[in-house]
C-alpha cells in the first residue's frame, strides 16, 4: 500500500503470482513460468497494477491474462524491489494454485512451461525470481 509520501508516485506498482499445480502425471509440484518475447525471458506471471487496483486483484488478473488460468491465491510471498527503466519497481507476489483454464499465446506471452521447482529455478532469467520458488516451497511446507 502507498504510504502517501511524494516519493511513492515514482514507484511502479506491480503484482503477480508464483502459479503452481499438482502434475497430472505424477502428482509432483509444478510451477508455471511465462516466456515474454518482448524481453526473451522466463518469469513468473506478473504485471503493472491499474490505478487504485488492489494488489491481489491485480495479481490474479495478470495471471489469467498471461497464462489463461484462474487460480486460488494462497500465502503472500516476498515483495521484489528493483529498478526498471530508471524507476523503482515494487512487485507484490502470492502463491497461487491453478484451478482451471487453458493457455493461448498472446501479445505479451508466447508460451508457458510447467516445470518442477528445480527446473523452474534453472529456467528463470532473473535471480530475484529464483528465490520466489524457494518461498513457494516454504509456504507450502515442502522444504
Amino acid at each position: 500500500m502507498s504510504s502517501g509520501n511524494n516519493g511513492d508516485n515514482d514507484v511502479i506498482r506491480a503484482a503477480g503470482c508464483v502459479l503452481w499445480r499438482r502434475s497430472p502425471y505424477d502428482d509432483g509440484l509444478e510451477v508455471c513460468l511465462v516466456h515474454r518475447p518482448k524481453y526473451d525471458d522466463w518469469s513468473h506471471p506478473k504485471g503493472k497494477l491499474k490505478r487504485r487496483e488492489d494488489a491481489l486483484a491485480g495479481a490474479l488478473r495478470e495471471v489469467e491474462e498471461e497464462t489463461g488460468f484462474r487460480c486460488a491465491p494462497g500465502a503472500r510471498l516476498p515483495t521484489a524491489h528493483y529498478v526498471a527503466n530508471g524507476r523503482p519497481k515494487q512487485v507484490e507476489y502470492w502463491a497461487a494454485e491453478a484451478t482451471d483454464g487453458t493457455f493461448r499465446p498472446n501479445r505479451e506471452v508466447d508460451r508457458i512451461a510447467w516445470l518442477s521447482p528445480t527446473a523452474a529455478r534453472h529456467r528463470l532469467t532473473q535471480p530475484r525470481d529464483k528465490t520466489l520458488v524457494d518461498a513457494l516451497l516454504s509456504a507450502l511446507h515442502l522444504t
